[in-house]
């Protein structure tokens, strides 16, 4: 009976990530027998959980049917979270949102009532959507700083006494939690449904209060050691003895982030530089919101818009560089919150890889905006979840969850 609840869950986790695989299909992703595998998928189908959806196009011999997985049948609870502001969605099976995307202030920095406030803000997202926690898989949680995924902890953030910050959410929602690095999530996405979905070694830049960093290599997602492989932000670049968030100076974050970026549109507006931009446009009490004062301005033509855009976009190829020269990457994709740009970012990244990679390294190398942009880490989060789908902890704490409700 356990054996056959993990060979379906296996099933419902390829199901999610394909979209639709045949009988066939699945058998080789789950390393199990066509008969074995034909029983599991009639019992989810008698279960409501998978559907036929047609013949998968021909090739010459009888046309395979397809399977997939039925929208509504088990949702996921995708949390992003940044230093300043927190998104909370409930997604289907497709990844579509079920209800509009909660969003709050949510300060990290030195808030000790900052675990509290996420959990009870989850609580009630879940409550006003009216779905039974029984048909939530779990709880996925991307968040900025040090984050040992595989032990739930979070080594520069939401600090909790006594137990890791995933048992924390655990115990205060009665679902299983996982959490990861905000950029490797970002990374996860585009591995699995988007630009990087078909490409064995891509680096997923980041672009927002900081700038990180997620890496593909080989077809996997690389975390390093201790978890946490992609400091992108905090390499040694400049000499502009401005102080990073890091505690050191010079750092490639000093120079890129979005804060920065709407920083110097302020001092520029200040020191007199024409632009549809207006000084309230880039009040740093709203940086949301003054972003994407700075990213309409740019597509509108406004000059001074693009300049500090490209600035940015010329110092973040800088660093992409440097990864260029040790990784030697396929792609490198531009995703997060500062996608929202386009390509504006494009040209001044090509620029500083003309200038500082050597050619034979970078000539193979593409770079591309994502088309997943702000919602990348909502997606990631959802992934991360029915990555783990299959794991014990999530099987015992479904089963639980199942005879409450």
């Amino acid at each position: 009976m356990e054996r056959n609840l993990l060979y379906k869950r296996r099933i419902v986790k390829h199901l999610y990530f394909s979209n639709m695989l045949s009988c066939a299909d699945l058998s080789d992703k789950i390393h199990k027998s066509i008969p074995l595998t034909t029983k599991m998928l009639g019992k989810l189908m008698e279960e409501g959980m998978v559907t036929e959806t047609g013949y998968a196009a021909s090739t010459g011999g009888r046309r395979p049917v397809m399977y997939s997985l039925k929208e509504h049948v088990m949702y996921v609870v995708s949390v992003a979270m940044d230093q300043l502001v927190t998104q909370i969605a409930i997604l289907d099976m497709q990844n579509r949102n079920v209800s509009s995307v909660e969003l709050f202030e949510l300060p990290l920095t030195k808030n000790p009532d900052a675990p509290t406030a996420l959990a009870d803000k989850i609580n009630e997202v879940i409550s006003r959507s009216g779905i039974p926690k029984s048909k939530i898989a779990g709880i996925g949680i991307g968040m900025p700083g040090f984050v040992n995924s595989v032990k739930g902890i979070n080594y520069t953030f939401l600090e909790t006494e006594g137990v890791t910050i995933s048992q924390y959410i655990s115990a205060k929602v009665k679902l299983p939690v996982f959490i990861d690095n905000d950029s490797r999530l970002i990374a996860l996405a585009e591995l699995k449904f988007g630009a990087a979905r078909q490409r064995k070694n891509a680096l997923v830049i980041n672009v927002g209060w900081g700038v990180g960093l997620g890496m593909i290599l080989e077809g996997e997602l690389f975390r390093g050691h201790d978890g946490f492989a992609g400091e992108f932000s905090h390499i040694p670049l400049f000499l502009n003895n401005k102080l990073c968030s890091c505690g050191k100076s010079g750092c490639l974050e000093t120079e890129t982030s979005l804060l920065v970026v709407i920083e110097k549109a302020g001092n520029g507006l200040k020191s007199g530089k024409l632009s549809m931009l207006k000084e309230e446009d880039l009040s740093a009490d709203d940086p949301e919101k003054a972003f994407l004062n700075i990213v309409t301005a740019a597509s509108r033509g406004d000059k001074f818009a693009v300049e500090i855009l490209s600035e940015a976009g010329y110092n973040i190829g800088r660093g992409v560089a440097i990864l260029i020269h040790l990784l030697n990457p396929e792609v490198v994709i531009l995703s997060g919150r500062g996608s929202m740009a386009g390509k504006i970012w494009q040209a001044p990244i090509q620029q500083a890889l003309n200038e500082h990679c050597i050619p034979v390294l970078s000539e193979h190398t593409e770079i591309e905006v994502s088309a997943l942009g702000y919602n990348a880490e909502l997606t990631g989060a959802a992934a991360l979840v029915m990555d783990n789908y299959e794991r014990d902890e999530v099987r015992n704490l479904t089963h639980e969850i199942n005879r409450m409700y």
